[in-house]
């Protein structure tokens, strides 16, 4: 914390007197912690995923559906001995995983909040999987760091191109760290495991949101995905995408939401090349309830 390189901003601020790059200083800073129904199915199962939303952001995507708590807008300080309770409380209500939203800042105090927690407290012990949901711009270095602490890794990748990836993320190296960082999470983590619900054990799930008007860059991503993992991960191809007030404004082409026809070009694409382990949405995924509410529930 006092030299900062969890991410590939590299600002190397001291974070115990000021933010970096992500927006937040050493302090922990959460919005949510609640049963989460909207990831994947074998994510969140019937019974939902135990998901911790963290604030701040190291990528600060101009289209972000959490834009408030990315920003920092919206967030709550909790000790590190409270985030590890946090994590039981949500294994007591029956979650699948603990689910660790946006959590790239705060890697070393999740690390060791994890142990507590594994360790057990007067309240518990923590049995479930641990899953890392990142946008991964990670470094390789900081995924090392999580190797006995992350079951499962939920990983975006964004872009395939350097122009999409300044543009809308300030980026322009996006691509080459990601899959870096993707390459470390699939290591770690090794073949998919499922238990007898179907619910995931061990394994990566990347993730790739289409955006409007860039069928083409998503798949490239989803050549490389699949030529470079074949079917040792799943990929989820999301089509939620959805524009946040005002960005017309700046950015005309992110103001309306993918089409079905873009969105059935893109998956065809991937039955075509022989994508096997993948997620894709049918039909009403493009709603406000993805987008939960930041009110300190679970806090």
């Amino acid at each position: 914390m006092r030299e900062c390189r969890l991410c590939a901003r590299n600002c190397g601020i001291d974070r115990t007197r000021f933010p970096g790059r992500c927006g937040m200083t050493a302090e922990i800073r959460a919005a949510r912690a609640a049963l989460h129904m909207w990831e994947e199915p074998c994510i969140s199962g019937k019974e939902g995923s135990g998901a911790i939303f963290f604030t701040g952001c190291p990528i600060g995507c101009v289209f972000c559906q959490n834009r408030d708590i990315a920003l920092g807008k919206a967030g709550k300080a909790i000790s590190l001995h409270r985030l590890t309770e946090i994590m039981l409380e949500l294994q007591d209500k029956g979650a699948n995983n603990i689910n660790l939203v946006t959590p790239t800042q705060y890697v070393p105090q999740i690390i060791e909040a994890v142990r507590m927690a594994r360790e057990g407290m007067s309240a518990g012990r923590l049995r479930i999987p641990v899953l890392y949901n990142t946008g991964s711009l990670e470094t390789p270095e900081t995924v090392r760091k999580l190797e006995d602490t992350v079951d499962i890794f939920l990983p975006d990748l964004k872009y395939f191109s350097t122009e999409l990836s300044e543009k809308y993320s300030g980026s322009v190296d996006y691509f080459r760290t990601a899959t870096a960082a993707i390459r470390e999470m699939v290591r770690i983590s090794g073949p998919c495991e499922f238990d007898g619900r179907g619910m995931m054990k061990r394994g990566t799930i990347v993730r790739h949101l289409i955006l409007p008007g860039h069928t083409e860059d998503s798949k490239k991503i989803l050549s490389y995905l699949h030529e470079t993992y074949g079917n040792d991960i799943y990929i989820s191809i999301m089509n939620q995408y959805t524009p946040m007030p005002g960005i017309e404004k700046k950015y005309p082409e992110l103001g309306r939401r993918v089409t079905r026809r873009e969105y059935d070009k893109v998956v065809d694409f991937a039955i075509d090349i022989g994508i096997e382990n993948a997620y894709i949405q049918e039909g009403g995924t493009q709603k406000e309830s993805f987008i939960p509410a930041f009110d300190y529930e679970g806090l």
